[in-house]
């Protein structure tokens, strides 16, 4: 499974939810989805912003973790 680690980033950058809702220019509604690891897919574009936003790579947020492990 994709574990996103985005509240880790977040935290490390001191910025909350709606200050990074703002930076990368999605909805606060689903920026959570994607924190809270209930998004389905994520587009590359949505990706490239928060990467941007918070100045990290990919792999900084999405974690493969082996079915089990976390």
């Amino acid at each position: 499974m994709i574990v996103v680690n985005l509240d880790v980033m977040m935290a490390k950058r001191k910025l909350n939810l709606s200050q990074l809702s703002e930076k990368v220019d999605i909805t606060l509604a689903n920026l959570s989805v994607l924190k809270n690891n209930k998004a389905k897919a994520v587009r590359f574009s949505t990706l490239e912003a928060i990467c941007a936003a918070l100045d990290c790579q990919p792999g900084d947020i999405l974690e493969y973790v082996p079915d089990g492990k976390k």
